[in-house]
C-alpha cells in the first residue's frame, strides 16, 4: 500500500467535525491508501461515528479503539503499530485536506527521491475548502539532500507534522515513538524524524486546513500542558545524548531546548495562568531544569541572536531568583495594563 493515514480521535462527535474531517480523507485522488482512525477512549459518540464510516468503507477506513486514553502520541502509536503504506500522514480530527493534498505530496516524493516532504497550513474558522490564512511552516532553503546546513535549520524549526508525509522505514529503522499520555508529543518527535531523513522536500502551498474555532473568551493555561512540554523537550535530549545528535548538533539542540523546554513554558505560564494559581515551586522547578541541563544556555549564539533583549533580561532574572522575577513580572504587566487603558 502507498499511504497510511493516521487519524488520533478524541471527543469529536459534534458540529460534523468529525464526519468533515473523515470525507476529505475519503475524497483524495489518490486510490492506493487507507485511513486508520485512532479512537484515545472518547466519552462521546466518536467510536460509534468511526464505526458506522468503517462499515460504509471496506478496506479503506480501519477503526482502532484504544483501551485506555494515551493522548496523542498513543493514539498516534497505535496508528503506526498497525500502518502498512510505505508513506504515513498523520491528520488531526478536527482538521482537513484538499482533495489532492496526498497526491501533490507523494508526487514531490516520486520526482525528487525524498523521504519526507511537507507544505503549509491554511488557517480558517469555517468548515469548508475557502483558503483562510496561510501558515508558513518550512521553508525552501531547507529542501534537498540532507547536509549539516539543512539538518541544523530543521532542529531549529522542524514545522508541523500534520503538515507532512513520510516514508515509514524511517519510524521503523530509527526505532521512533511518540511520548504518550502528555500534550506536545511532537515538540519531541519533530526534530527526531527531521534528523532521520535524507532528503526534505518542502512545496509552498497551503493545502492543509488548520480548523481555528472563533471564541472571544480567553482560555487559562492548563499548568498540565506546561509540565507536559517539559517532560517532552526532556524526552527529546535523552533521545538526542542516545543517539549522538546532541555531540553532532550541540548549539541547535540546546537552542531548541531552551526555546520550547524554558523560554516558551515560562512565559506562557505567566501570561495564561491566574495570578493566585501561580506558584514559586514551579518557577523554582523550570529553573533547575534549565540550569541542571545547561547552565550556560544564555551564551548559545542563537539565544543572542534571537531572543530580544527583554526576555534575555527576565530570564536571567528568573534564574537569579524566581522569587525577585515572579514580582518584577506581575508589576510590570499590571503596570503595562494601566498604561494601555490610560492611552
Amino acid at each position: 500500500m502507498k499511504l497510511s493515514i493516521i487519524v488520533p480521535v478524541y471527543n469529536m462527535a459534534h458540529d460534523g467535525i468529525l464526519e468533515f474531517c473523515l470525507d476529505s480523507l475519503l475524497h483524495q485522488t489518490i486510490s492506493d491508501y487507507e485511513i486508520i482512525a485512532v479512537d484515545d477512549k472518547s466519552t462521546d459518540d466518536s467510536l460509534k461515528i468511526l464505526r458506522e464510516y468503517e462499515e460504509k468503507n471496506p478496506g479503506v477506513i480501519r477503526v482502532i479503539a484504544s483501551e485506555n486514553n494515551r493522548r496523542q502520541g498513543g493514539a498516534k502509536n497505535l496508528g503506526l503499530l498497525k500502518a502498512v503504506g510505505e508513506w504515513i500522514g498523520f491528520v488531526d480530527s478536527d482538521d482537513w485536506v484538499s482533495p489532492d493534498y496526498y497526491e501533490i505530496l507523494l508526487n514531490r516524493a516520486e520526482e525528487t527521491g525524498a523521504d519526507i516532504v511537507g507544505c503549509n497550513y491554511n488557517y480558517t474558522s469555517e468548515h469548508s475548502f475557502i483558503k483562510g490564512k496561510p501558515g508558513k511552516n518550512n521553508s525552501k532553503e531547507q529542501s534537498g539532500v540532507m547536509n549539516r546546513e539543512r539538518y541544523a535549520s530543521l532542529i531549529l524549526e522542524p514545522g508541523s507534522m500534520v503538515t507532512k508525509i513520510y516514508k515509514r522505514e524511517i519510524f521503523v529503522r530509527d526505532g521512533l515513538w511518540f511520548p504518550e499520555y502528555m500534550f506536545y508529543e511532537d515538540n519531541c518527535l519533530g526534530p527526531l524524524t527531521m534528523l532521520g531523513c535524507k532528503h526534505f522536500e518542502y512545496l509552498d502551498e497551503d493545502n492543509y486546513y488548520y480548523y481555528q474555532q472563533s471564541s472571544s473568551t480567553t482560555h487559562h493555561i492548563d499548568v498540565k500542558k506546561c509540565e507536559d512540554r517539559m517532560d517532552s523537550m526532556i524526552i527529546f535530549i535523552e533521545e538526542c545524548w542516545k543517539r549522538e545528535y546532541l555531540q553532532e548538533f550541540p548549539e541547535e539542540i540546546e537552542y531548541r531546548f531552551t526555546e520550547l523546554f524554558y523560554i516558551n513554558t515560562l512565559f506562557t505560564y505567566m501570561i495564561g495562568v491566574p495570578f493566585f494559581k501561580k506558584k514559586l515551586s514551579f518557577l523554582r522547578l523550570l529553573r533547575s531544569g534549565i540550569l541542571n541541563c545547561f547552565p550556560d544556555y544564555e551564551s548559545n549564539s542563537y539565544f543572542m541572536e534571537r531572543q530580544n533583549a527583554e526576555v534575555k533580561k527576565l530570564t536571567h532574572m528568573h534564574c537569579k531568583s524566581p522569587f525577585l522575577f515572579f514580582w518584577y513580572y506581575e508589576a510590570l504587566t499590571a503596570y503595562r495594563k494601566l498604561f494601555r487603558r490610560k492611552a
